[in-house]
């Protein structure tokens, strides 16, 4: 009976410091979490969008944890090539969040939703892919922190940092319309533009600084 206890106490511990520690890197304004945002104020794809990022962290999480982490830490030209799409790709889109905020049109046409489905998921698919900080955080840091578990601990550690992912995105998503009366003044979508592209384009000099170091 004690050792079942312990062990169910184990589990629990590996699981809440994997949740812990996915909460911690996730809970920061980065250009995926800029993205979901705006999707949940403006009412569109957001539970695909969502899950596609949440599905993507736990894809990304468990090969860390299944050893994938070792192998990308030591290959820095994979890293350097994903930076420098990922940095291309982020430009661009501040460009485009910065244009939005400094024309009508634009910002019109995105509060009647015209962003289509297709569009919206490659945009998240990007965002998460080529960001070569979202393969160091999940696969290379949760990785490598997982093998201090080992076998079914290790396996809850795994799930306790995939489950924060869903928490965080799904309530990131949904719980943006809490802010739905703010955003009912166009001045708003203005700040809240400038600011996406403000935090893409930061998050894009990021990456070519790392791969000028």
């Amino acid at each position: 009976m004690s050792s079942t206890l312990m062990s169910n106490s184990g589990l629990m511990a590996a699981a809440l410091s994997g949740f812990l520690l996915g909460a911690s890197l996730i809970i920061a304004i980065g250009a995926q979490n800029a993205f979901i945002l705006r999707q949940g104020l403006l009412r569109q794809h957001v539970f695909i969008l969502c899950l596609i990022c949440a599905l993507s962290d736990a894809l990304l999480i468990t090969a860390g944890v299944a050893g994938l982490g070792t192998l990308i830490s030591q290959s820095p030209i994979l890293i350097t090539i994903v930076s420098i799409f990922g940095a291309a790709f982020l430009f661009s889109y501040a460009f485009i969040a910065f244009k939005r905020a400094f024309h009508p049109a634009a910002m019109h046409a995105a509060e009647k939703g015209a962003t289509s489905l297709k569009l919206a998921i490659a945009t998240c698919l990007t965002l998460t892919f080529l960001n070569p900080h979202v393969y160091l955080d999940t696969v290379v840091l949760v990785g490598s922190l997982s093998a201090q578990y080992a076998g079914v601990e290790r396996v809850a550690y795994g799930v306790g940092a995939c489950l924060a992912s869903f928490v965080w995105f799904f309530s990131l998503g949904y719980g943006a319309r809490l802010l739905e009366k703010i955003f009912q003044k166009p001045s708003a979508w203005r700040v809240l533009d400038f600011a996406i592209g403000i935090i893409m384009a930061l998050i894009g000099l990021s990456l070519i600084r790392g791969v000028m170091n």
